[in-house]
């Protein structure tokens, strides 16, 4: 019974303690800036791929209403 406590209380203070732990290294490092990469192409799929992703899963809706309200089957002989 003291091994489980005791294993409970470790596993607190370890999700405790990360967060704090990780922010400490970070603050000790060199603050660097990301810089963006230039790219030459811009992509071209915005807006083109939301209509059919919306199609696809209102097909998948009906799809499913479809099974499930197509069980028609009686269950005894």
């Amino acid at each position: 019974m003291k091994f489980g406590k005791l294993a409970a209380a470790v596993a607190a203070v370890s999700l405790v303690a990360a967060p704090v732990a990780a922010q400490a290294v970070s603050s000790l490092a060199p603050a660097v800036e990301r810089a963006g990469a230039k790219s030459a192409a811009s992509e071209q799929l915005e807006g083109e791929n939301g209509i059919l992703i919306a199609i696809l899963a209102a097909a998948a809706v009906i799809a499913g209403i479809i099974i499930i309200a197509d069980d028609n089957d009686p269950t005894s002989p």
